[in-house]
């Protein structure tokens, strides 16, 4: 496909998207209007400027004003598939169909091929990750062991049981279970994997490729948008998955970012059940438009370079500061808290520190369970020192970005 090809394409994905979100969307509908325009008006990607855009850290107020999906499902809710929760909290529609986010594309660029049997550690419960993954798995026609949050041991166990030579899930969670399963009798037979949901840096690229001799591949997907991003043999940034327009938009102003510049993934789609109009991710990547020997053409996007909004992504979910007020704003026995993200070689970790109120003792475990039931990862709980947390400190901190500018 040349880049006019290219471009034709999401000229004419933007008008179906804006016409049938103008149809079927009330929350579209709201926008054209706010923006004194109708469907008519867009013919193509440069006319969604005059759109604003729709910010993904919104949809809990807009859901929780017009339950349950802030006016934006363009079907019945009864006529879905599954409703999900994902942290936020939003609510997350699944439609009819094989492979409703679209997945299979990024399987078959990462080598899955039909007889393949797959361990999917993604979780399969309220959050939709285990069945985005599965139904591109199986749209390949791979067997899949739904290991979700199952234990590690559980896990390992199942995938060498099943001869599993395949892995979807976060990078980090591949590394545990080859390192344990080594350590514990024996490696696993994975032979490729495709990871998303959380950073791939080179050298834990390396660890696993090199160091486990599996072949990693990344996807960059949501539970609003499906698939967007994918890699392929090169290996050289994600290219645009094709049912999709993406923009890539610099915080502020939201003009176009140039080649090479930062930018917020922003996503039309024109989904019969769910369509989206310039709806913010909050993800940060860059335009990589050189074409690569041997590579898919298409423009590329450079990988995950940061969030714009307040959400933190820890062990490939979201933490926002909302649900850990929700857990711990109103418990008299604690005066100040905050969440850190720190990392521990290549796997995240997620402290919360508290200072207990005068004469009051804290229940560690009571409250690392009822934070965990909030931002549905296990955290590890520091009661400090009076005073040890500032008035002003930030609720959730994201350590791992600080850490990284200092290595540069």
């Amino acid at each position: 496909m040349t880049r006019s090809d290219w471009d034709a394409l999401q000229d004419r994905l933007a008008a179906r998207a804006v016409a049938y979100g103008a149809e079927r969307s009330p929350e579209i509908g709201r926008r054209l209007a706010g923006a004194g325009m109708s469907a008519t008006d867009v013919a193509g990607v440069a006319d969604l400027q005059a759109i604003p855009v729709l910010a993904k850290d919104d949809l809990p107020a807009l859901q929780a004003a017009d339950p349950p999906f802030g006016g934006m499902l363009a079907v019945a809710a009864g006529s879905l598939t599954r409703i999900y929760r994902s942290p936020g909290p939003i609510n997350d529609p699944q439609g009819a169909g094989d492979d409703f986010w679209r997945f299979a594309t990024a399987l078959r660029a990462a080598g899955f091929r039909p007889g393949d049997v797959v361990l999917n550690s993604f979780s399969y419960h309220l959050t939709p990750g285990g069945l985005m993954l599965e139904g591109g798995l199986r749209a390949v026609g791979c067997a899949v062991i739904p290991g979700g949050v199952a234990a590690t041991t559980a896990q390992i166990e199942a995938a060498r049981a099943a001869g599993a030579t395949g892995y979807t899930g976060t990078p980090q969670f591949l590394l545990t279970l080859l390192e344990r399963a080594q350590e514990s009798g024996g490696p696993l037979g994975f032979k490729h994997a495709l990871v998303t949901g959380a950073p791939l840096p080179p050298t834990l690229r390396a660890r696993l490729q090199d160091g486990f001799g599996v072949d990693v591949y990344q996807a960059y997907g949501t539970a609003d948008t499906g698939l967007l991003g994918y890699e392929c043999a090169e290996k050289d940034g994600w290219h645009v998955a094709p049912e999709v327009v993406v923009e890539v938009l610099v915080p502020g102003d939201d003009r176009p970012a140039v080649d090479g510049e930062a930018g917020q993934v922003v996503v039309t789609s024109p989904n019969e059940v769910y369509p989206l109009v310039r709806f913010g991710t909050g993800d940060l990547s860059a335009w990589k438009r050189a074409p690569r020997p041997g590579g898919r053409p298409g423009p590329r996007l450079a990988g995950f370079l940061g969030r714009v909004g307040e959400g933190v992504k820890v062990k490939g979910m979201f933490v926002h500061p909302r649900e850990l007020a929700a857990a711990l704003g109103s418990d008299s026995a604690v005066t100040r808290y905050q969440a850190v993200v720190t990392a521990d070689g290549a796997r995240d970790v997620f402290t919360v520190r508290v200072e207990a109120a005068s004469g009051a003792v804290v229940d560690n475990t009571a409250l690392g369970a009822r934070i965990r039931e909030a931002v549905k990862i296990r955290p590890v709980v520091e009661v400090v020192e009076p005073g040890a947390i500032p008035d002003d400190a930030r609720p959730l901190v994201d350590a791992r970005k600080q850490l990284a500018a200092d290595s540069t």
